[in-house]
């Protein structure tokens, strides 16, 4: 049976178990740092190629991660808008080295 997560809180823990080898993370972090340099160009410039660039940046690195070294089905297929909001939060908390680059978190 498929669970439903009601709150970020409880899909959280759930997000982070899809993303348990640094490798994976890591790549996520490249992506999700490009994306942010994509939207602050598009900002600064009015360019879209910028903006168009988001998701080929995010989902390109992301899927990497999952498909070649995870070795599963990503999260957004399933939560989308979760996903992505935890995306950020993992970024947030790798940014401030609460959760590592490297290793294994099981």
């Amino acid at each position: 049976m498929d669970t439903e997560f009601k709150t970020l809180k409880e899909f959280y823990p759930y997000y982070l178990s899809e993303h348990n080898l640094g490798t994976c993370r890591t790549l996520h972090f490249i992506g999700t740092s490009l994306v942010i340099l994509s939207l602050v160009s598009f900002i600064t410039t009015l360019n879209f190629k910028f903006l168009i660039l988001c998701p080929v940046f995010g989902y390109f690195f992301a899927w990497l991660g999952h498909f070649v070294f995870e070795k599963n089905r990503p999260a957004t297929f399933k939560y989308p808008f979760k996903s992505l909001v935890c995306d950020f939060i993992m970024y947030w908390d790798m940014l401030r080295f609460e959760i590592p680059f490297k290793g294994n978190l099981k």
